[in-house]
């Protein structure tokens, strides 16, 4: 996709969903939102050089899989020229394909490797003065070495086993499009609940409002102008049927949190408007770019500086969302935690911190290679295919369907608790 159309939304709004998630759990009853986030930054600050730090090591792993990304992209379009020097050191051992699209793969079983290593190591850590901690945000220079090592490895590794880790990926990356939605949603319904409490609606009632009245109108202007874009004939019956389907999904979600059972106003179904809007968005632009219904991928092809600029935003935003879901420990917590955290906790789960870069490593894999490693991508390009465009279609509804749960599922769980009651 030349304008990393899929990555941008979900790197985007996972960027803030895990952020604010993370938060959610230092909002109290006296409507004080992200305090909590503060004081991690204080902190990180004052204890940059001051043994273990947890806070600042977040950020040099965000940069290995940065460098990793930017690696795997360079292989992929410029390994070509690269392979006959490999060869002549023997570290593709005569593979035909051992660069291009396999390459990317290689390059991202590394990367998995380092990560799940790491998660292995640093799972069920739960005190800063744990030697977990240490090796977790110390020991750099053998880090360095492991991760360089291990992506050296895979380019010794037999093709059927790089074809095979590829298969795997898939499950890999649609599980951390799963953990990385669900972060977003639960983002959003935190910032609902907090415009919600009545201290912050006294203080910002029309602000609140202003804000839900405008993302709710975005979100149909959003809809109305994929309809002009990418629906211009009755001929685009594809494209049609998903633009109306996140249609429904925007009223949908709508009808739901304004019932009178579970009233959440409009800013979260807003927000999850423009969210879904955009997952449409980026799906349309997955496809092919000979799709004579997707004219604006045809135009953005005709301008190779936008093609760059678009990709290097896409690979930044890759990592962004990969670090911001890895933080947001919590968002597969669905029961509030029983008591208060203490002084010496770690800052966040060291454990599905790289759990989730891990997945990330099989994610960039796919959306490299248009999540089929048998086809051709152009150069500058990042998710494209329709491979690519049915798994934005589907993370969009499962989305949609995800948030619908969540608003109704606990006025369920009561009722069936005052059920039981009654029965007894």
């Amino acid at each position: 996709m030349t304008l990393g159309s899929g990555v941008d939304m979900e790197a985007g709004g996972a960027a803030a969903g895990a952020g604010g998630a993370a938060a959610a759990g230092s909002f109290d009853d006296e409507g004080r939102c992200g305090g909590r986030f503060v004081e991690d930054w204080c902190c990180a600050c004052a204890g940059l050089f001051a043994g273990p730090n947890p806070m600042m090591a977040r950020y040099l792993y965000a940069l290995i899989f940065l460098v990793t990304n930017l690696l795997a992209w360079t292989l992929r379009d410029y390994g070509n020229s690269a392979l006959d020097e490999l060869q002549r050191l023997k570290i593709c051992q005569g593979a035909r394909y051992c660069l291009g699209a396999e390459g990317v793969l290689r390059v991202s079983l590394g990367c998995f490797l380092f990560f799940f290593v790491m998660f292995l190591s640093t799972v069920n850590t739960r005190k800063v003065h744990e030697c977990r901690n240490s090796w977790h945000s110390e020991w750099w220079p053998a880090k360095v070495v492991l991760w360089l090592g291990l992506t050296t490895v895979t380019f010794l590794a037999p093709s059927p086993l790089v074809q095979l880790y590829g298969k795997v990926a898939h499950f890999g990356a649609g599980a951390f499009l799963v953990i990385q939605l669900i972060s977003v949603i639960r983002f959003i319904m935190w910032l609902n609940d907090c415009c919600q409490s009545e201290i912050t609606r006294k203080r910002c009632h029309l602000q609140i409002q202003v804000v839900s009245i405008v993302t709710y109108v975005g979100s149909l202007l959003g809809i109305v102008l994929m309809y002009v874009w990418y629906a211009p004939s009755p001929a685009c019956k594809l494209n049609i049927l998903f633009i109306t389907v996140t249609l429904v999904l925007v009223q949908l979600m709508t009808f739901v949190s304004m019932s009178s059972k579970v009233k959440a106003g409009y800013l979260a179904p807003g927000l999850m408007g423009i969210y879904v809007v955009f997952l449409c968005w980026s799906a349309i632009r997955s496809e092919p770019h000979t799709e004579i219904c997707n004219k604006k991928a045809a135009v953005a092809t005709s301008a190779d500086w936008v093609n760059i600029a678009s990709f290097v935003i896409a690979v930044i935003v890759i990592v962004a969302a990969t670090f911001s879901t890895g933080i947001d420990s919590k968002c597969l917590q669905f029961k509030k935690a029983e008591g208060e955290s203490e002084e010496d906790d770690i800052p966040y789960g060291f454990g599905f911190f790289h759990l989730v870069f891990a997945m990330g490593a099989m994610y960039f894999a796919m959306i490299f290679v248009g999540w089929n490693a048998n086809q051709t991508m152009e150069k500058w390009t990042i998710d494209v295919g329709w491979a690519s465009t049915w798994v934005r279609i589907g993370n969009e509804w499962l989305a949609a369907i995800v948030y619908i749960w969540m608003m109704i599922a606990p006025i369920i769980w009561k009722t069936r608790q005052v059920g039981s009651s009654a029965e007894t």
